[in-house]
């Protein structure tokens, strides 16, 4: 083969391996997707989705005179966020990245290309759904999987069982922060919607993702903060992947302007569902409103409960509300409105988007947007460290329309304490004891653990669902197997509960709150569980005193029509109890929904059934893990020649093809 031959064969060879990533187009925003359609029963589909990740930046050459001409804001892969310039994460430059809309029974095949540039690793969680003989695809790094390596492409592949509102987001650092998130809506044939005659229309374009949003990349604030006592504060929020807040000069018009809010467009005299999910990252429950109208709250994560009329309603990290909204009012443009509590209070943060009527002109409705101005009297749902009251709603208040199972019968299998706080002890990743312990630090840079049981979880070298045989001796650990004292020392193992398969598992979860007035939402993967309890004992409280009150009977359980949910907050200085059924084999994730919080270790492992009621992985599943040189195979021939392999992804196949048949026939013609 002459040089000619070979330089067309090595150019193919490198455009195999790029083109595994994926190529962007305008279908990868999937709007108009086969599977959007009317669920009707016993019609199943496969939906196949291309996710391209990688890093990004906001407002770039793609947004062209973005906001001045405010139709470029809309151009294909710009971004314009809330016009703060900076790097992002997006899947298919879109943010959220896209919207998966299917019905109950499709398969979900999603080819996960990770192009992130600097060779960081990924994984995809389908939050809301339980997995049941998919636990391989629950995409927890080091749980359920390795780390999708950066170049390469992983498919997930699962049936979407449990119909509602869920979200996909990355599980690997602080990913979804930056961008890698979006809506995930699994409907329902119309026979089994239980709230059909409530609504008429229950539309994708009707779904509302909100977040807290950074100024700069998460792991620049992570790094910061935990290391040199940076601000964690948020100062902006969004709502769909848009928001105000960076202004831009208008010189010709003389006139300030921002990136635009989204836009929700309603029918004078119709009923809408809407599908809300708070995708918050730090410590930032969000107050969701919408002016001029009440909301009829008929859903949580996926589940229906009796209906309830509000003014206003809480969605803490995680959590997803269904809310109908009856477009009674005059013809015009309307705030919805979403106000940051906790932390996000602040600096105020805040964000707003427009409920448009039909025939209202295309311009912002004329009420103020101040911080205030969204703090919603009256009813509402879901309170953020407040007893619950006539006006204020606990989720352990609402009547499930799903009915009673063994979850709920009047003594658990197994029962377990959790508590939780920011503890005052020198972690040693981030205070040295010799040269700058907690004592010896300005107060401005103590930084306190949020830990489980006084534990920081660490995930293992290797995912116990598929790698279990290679996890060393001494790896997982729960409060009676650690032989210190965790109040005095810093403790961190892999936070190990073992519970039997067809156990009816309690937490009960206590917020002790002496540190801070802060909150907990708490997620678990592979299971629904029952809120049976939720209050606020005090400004603070401890898991002994907790203890002595359930001893005396005064923890008050509801064991009919508890509302099934899969994320919940913890009060602060309080308590919440929850209940599930451990029906579903594998290592499940239960954990701190605030990204801080569980990056540096505030969850646990719920081991649930034996090693051998786990379910086998599939066919050559990726393996990863701690290695050690230990010599060559007595048989290993060494190469000396360069031996080149074609990994080839099911998106590219067919570039694949095309690209080798091209080499062949130039290699031919060089000859």
């Amino acid at each position: 083969m002459s040089q000619y031959a070979l330089l067309v064969a090595c150019i193919g060879i490198i455009c195999l391996v790029y083109g595994s990533r994926g190529e962007l187009t305008e279908k990868n925003t999937y709007q108009n997707h086969t599977c959007i359609r009317e669920c009707i029963l016993n019609s199943s589909r496969t939906c196949v989705y291309d996710f391209i990740l990688e890093y990004y930046f906001t407002l770039t050459k793609a947004c062209y005179n973005c906001p001045i001409n405010v139709t470029d804001c809309y151009r294909p892969h710009c971004v314009a966020a809330n016009g703060y310039p900076r790097a992002i994460m997006t899947v298919n430059r879109m943010l959220p990245g896209p919207a998966i809309h299917v019905c109950k029974g499709d398969t979900i095949v999603v080819n996960v290309h990770n192009a992130l540039e600097g060779g960081e690793g990924t994984a995809i969680h389908w939050h809301g759904v339980y997995q049941q003989e998919s636990q391989f695809m629950d995409g927890v790094s080091m749980l359920t999987q390795c780390p999708i390596p950066s170049r390469t492409t992983f498919q997930y592949k699962f049936k979407a069982n449990n119909a509602g509102t869920h979200f996909w987001h990355a599980h690997s650092g602080v990913q979804r922060s930056d961008g890698l998130y979006g809506a995930f809506v699994v409907r329902d044939a119309r026979e089994h919607e239980v709230h059909l005659g409530l609504y008429d229309f229950d539309l994708p374009e009707h779904t509302i993702v909100v977040n807290d949003w950074l100024i700069e990349l998460c792991v620049n604030k992570f790094a910061n903060h935990h290391h040199a006592g940076g601000d964690n504060k948020p100062e902006s929020m969004l709502i769909n992947g848009h928001g105000m807040f960076q202004n831009f000069t208008n010189s010709s018009a003389n006139a300030t302007v921002y990136t635009p809010v989204a836009v929700f467009k309603v029918h004078q005299g119709r009923r809408y569902r809407f599908r809300s999910i708070s995708n918050g990252i730090l410590n930032c429950p969000i107050q969701v409103s919408i002016d001029n109208h009440n909301l009829t709250m008929i859903a949580s994560d996926g589940n229906p409960f009796k209906k309830v009329e509000v003014e206003s309603f809480n969605i803490f990290a995680g959590e997803r509300f269904d809310f109908v909204l009856a477009a009674t009012a005059d013809v015009g443009n309307y705030w919805i409105r979403a106000r940051g509590l906790a932390d996000c209070s602040v600096k105020k943060a805040k964000q707003v988007a427009i409920l448009r009527y039909e025939g209202a002109p295309d311009e912002y409705p004329t009420q103020p947007i101040t911080y205030e101005d969204a703090n919603r009297a009256g009813k509402k749902l879901n309170p953020w460290n407040q007893k619950g009251t006539e006006e204020l709603i606990q989720v352990s208040d609402l009547d499930s329309l799903v009915e009673d199972d063994e979850a709920l019968r009047e003594k658990p299998d197994k029962k377990f304490y959790i508590y939780m706080d920011f503890n005052k002890i020198d972690n040693y990743h981030f205070q040295d004891k010799t040269y700058y312990p907690l004592s010896a630090v300005d107060k401005s840079k103590h930084l306190y653990m949020p830990q489980m049981n006084r534990i920081s979880t660490n995930l293992p070298p290797s995912p116990p669902l598929t790698q279990y045989q290679d996890i060393p001796a001494g790896t997982f650990c729960n409060p009676e197997t650690i032989d210190k004292n965790c109040t005095e020392e810093y403790c961190q193992c892999t936070f190990l509960l073992r519970v039997s398969l067809g156990d009816v598992v309690e937490l009960v979860v206590i917020d002790e709150g002496v540190t801070f007035n802060a909150n907990h939402p708490v997620h678990l993967h592979g299971h629904a569980f029952r809120v049976v309890g939720i209050d606020r004992l005090n400004d603070s409280t401890s898991v002994q005193e907790v203890m002595r009150l359930d001893a005396e009977g005064k923890l008050p359980r509801k064991l009919s029509k508890a509302v099934p949910k899969d994320t919940v907050t913890i009060p602060d200085g309080g308590y919440t109890i929850i209940r599930f059924l451990a029906n579903n084999p594998g290592f499940w994730f239960f954990h701190c929904h605030i990204e801080f919080h569980v990056e540096i270790g505030m969850g646990l492992i719920i081991q649930v059934g034996e090693l051998n009621q786990m379910p086998k992985p599939p066919k050559n599943f990726p393996k990863c893990g701690h290695w050690s040189f230990q010599g060559y195979e007595e048989d290993q021939i060494v190469a000396n020649k360069t031996q080149t392999k074609c990994n080839v992804s099911s998106a590219s196949v067919n570039n694949c093809g095309t690209i080798v048949l091209i080499v062949v026939l130039g290699a031919f013609w060089m000859r």
